[in-house]
């Protein structure tokens, strides 16, 4: 009888330690199922998120259309001497150039910065400009003036010749914008004449020169042309 109770007492106790090892094993085998099963959840949602980011295709320089679009807009802040609107579409680090007689020099020709150019209409301060052709006499203005008679000396938009990345007529001064540009492309407006009595000796041409800056054309120069003797 003893021997019979104590064999039974043994197997009950191997019976509880046989039991608590397979239960020690499961939660293992959960825990580590519950690892494992979060790695490819946090995977794929950073694959996700990655996959959602929209990337911008980059700008095709040969695209005319765009260049024109960003040239009209140019011309149209200037009709309206909006130069607050201007001021967004001239090159945030290298500002505009403003060149008054075709010939561009960079070691004299005056830059506008983006803040300075949306602050024109109050800008009573006076500047050289550079020399006026015939005179030599210094060209001294605010630049609101100088942007009436060097810029938009008249209506643009209205221009029956316009012109891309061509020169589309040379008078007395140099035409240099292809060299003084040549990461830039440009557009020319061009009047054959304003006055019919004066057979063309008044002709006048606005280029603007563009160039790429976060995928997108902005405006860093100006250049004025004219007929002079």
């Amino acid at each position: 009888m003893k021997r019979a109770a104590l064999m039974t007492v043994l197997a009950l106790l191997c019976g509880l330690v046989l039991g608590s090892m397979v239960g020690l094993s499961l939660s293992s085998s959960n825990n580590s199922a519950a690892v494992s099963s979060s790695i490819p959840t946090v995977a794929y949602n950073q694959h996700t998120y990655a996959s959602a980011v929209p990337t911008e295709p980059p700008l095709d320089v040969n695209d005319n259309t765009l260049l024109l679009e960003r040239a009209s807009q140019v011309l149209e802040a200037l009709k309206q001497e909006d130069y607050s609107a201007l001021s967004q579409l001239v090159h945030p680090r290298r500002g505009v150039t403003l060149t008054p007689y075709s010939t561009v020099d960079h070691s004299c020709d005056n830059v506008l910065s983006q803040d300075q150019v949306a602050g024109l209409a109050e800008d009573k301060q006076l500047y050289t400009w550079g020399l006026a052709v015939g005179s030599g006499s210094p060209i001294r203005c605010t630049s609101k003036d100088y942007f009436a008679r060097y810029v938009f000396n008249t209506d643009y938009t209205e221009a029956p010749q316009v012109g891309i990345d061509t020169v589309l007529i040379s008078g007395n001064a140099l035409e240099n914008v292809a060299d003084a540009y040549p990461n830039g492309r440009f557009v020319e407006y061009h009047f054959p004449g304003i006055d019919p009595a004066l057979e063309g000796f008044d002709w006048c041409s606005l280029k603007l020169v563009f160039e790429i800056w976060n995928n997108d054309w902005y405006l860093v120069g100006i250049i004025h042309g004219e007929w002079t003797s």
